[in-house]
């Protein structure tokens, strides 16, 4: 029995995709080697390679941490908790009604009301909460009102964004069987729509809430309140062991949140 014999059909590997692609590529690298070269340029590089020697002195500097300083922190602690916490229902209050005017099947109007609502949800996602602190110190001065209201607008487009994302893959046939009874947009909203967000809309809240605890601790650093502003002060006067003890204590309560936070979500979704 004869095989049969097929002859190979030779082709060039470089095909115009394979061209792109490495080009592609090649211009990645000529572009990453110039950008390194533009950020580089005022390096001095003496000090680059003595940083090797620069951790170990900088942590022998920081421990043993300076405990008995622990109780100037518990008002600043609890002023923390205060941000995070008012600031993150002030936010989700505000972002409520934001996500149901960005979301297709329940916005007022699609050309008008729709766009200026992804407009805030853009916009308050856009700006760091530190900046935002920077800003309201400077209308507000400092404090911790300042902190709050950074910490609010900040949250507003990251719950919004979700929950009117939410909105829109709900079971719309539940929807259709509200309005067919009559009932008002109202009505079909607190009948049809919030059964089916609210848990969802909780568990968005409670991860909010755990990580505008992080973020409220930093806050300081511009003014607005909280144990960040012992955090800079010590920083400013060079005092390593306090800032041990006020990292420690961050480190303490963003793990604590994180962990209540992860067993609310649990117990929701």
């Amino acid at each position: 029995m004869g095989q049969l014999s097929q002859e190979a059909i030779w082709q060039s590997r470089l095909t115009k995709k394979a061209w792109l692609f490495w080009g592609g590529w090649f211009g990645i690298l000529v572009l990453s080697i110039f950008c390194w070269k533009v950020m580089t340029q005022d390096t001095m590089w003496f000090f680059v390679l003595d940083a090797r020697s620069q951790p170990a002195d900088l942590i022998s500097r920081m421990f043993p941490p300076r405990w008995e300083y622990i109780h100037k922190l518990y008002k600043a602690l609890w002023d923390t908790l205060n941000i995070a916490t008012l600031g993150t229902i002030l936010g989700v209050i505000m972002a409520f009604p934001v996500a149901f005017l960005a979301a297709s099947n329940t916005t007022l109007s699609k050309k008008f009301i729709r766009p200026v609502a992804l407009l805030i949800i853009v916009t308050s996602r856009s700006i760091n909460s530190l900046i935002w602190a920077l800003l309201l110190v400077a209308i507000l001065g400092p404090g911790i009102l300042a902190g709050i209201l950074a910490i609010a607008l900040r949250s507003i487009g990251f719950v919004a964004k979700l929950l009117y994302e939410s909105i829109e893959q709900i079971d719309q046939s539940s929807v259709e069987a509200i309005e067919s009874t009559g009932a008002s947009k109202a009505q079909v909203i607190d009948y049809a729509i919030m059964p089916q967000i609210l848990p969802t809309f909780l568990a968005i809240a409670i991860f909010r809430w755990d990580i505008n605890i992080r973020e409220s601790t930093i806050l300081g650093l511009v003014g607005a309140g909280g144990i960040g502003l012992f955090l800079s002060s010590s920083l400013n006067v060079l005092a390593w062991p306090q800032v041990t003890l006020i990292v420690l204590v961050i480190l303490l309560t963003v793990v604590v949140s994180e962990s209540i936070s992860a067993k609310i979500r649990k117990i929701l979704i």
